[in-house]
């Protein structure tokens, strides 16, 4: 299996973890390891977040954090697609 970030996720997750390294980059670097953390049991359970709101998607709350990570799964492909980083406050879908 793969894991591959689309561009907007890309552009998330550094929005997300920039805005906590602001205040804390401490604590930014520790959520940007918990979520690697989340992605790679992923790999081993890609259908272990909810269905999405958006058909053809899933969505992983990311324990222990305030964000939503939005994917799709190809099972024949065996690939992980990245889709969004949200925070929990954010509008899905918009």
């Amino acid at each position: 299996m793969r894991i591959f970030w689309l561009p907007r996720a890309v552009q998330d997750r550094q929005a997300q973890l920039d805005y906590i390294a602001q205040r804390n980059p401490h604590a930014a670097l520790k959520q940007g390891d918990h979520l690697e953390g989340q992605i790679q049991l992923l790999l081993q359970h890609p259908l272990m977040g909810r269905p999405g709101r958006v058909p053809g998607t899933r969505e992983l709350v990311i324990s222990k954090t305030p964000f939503v990570l939005v994917y799709r799964y190809h099972e024949a492909r065996q690939r992980l697609e990245m889709l969004r980083l949200l925070h929990g406050s954010q509008q899905w879908p918009p």
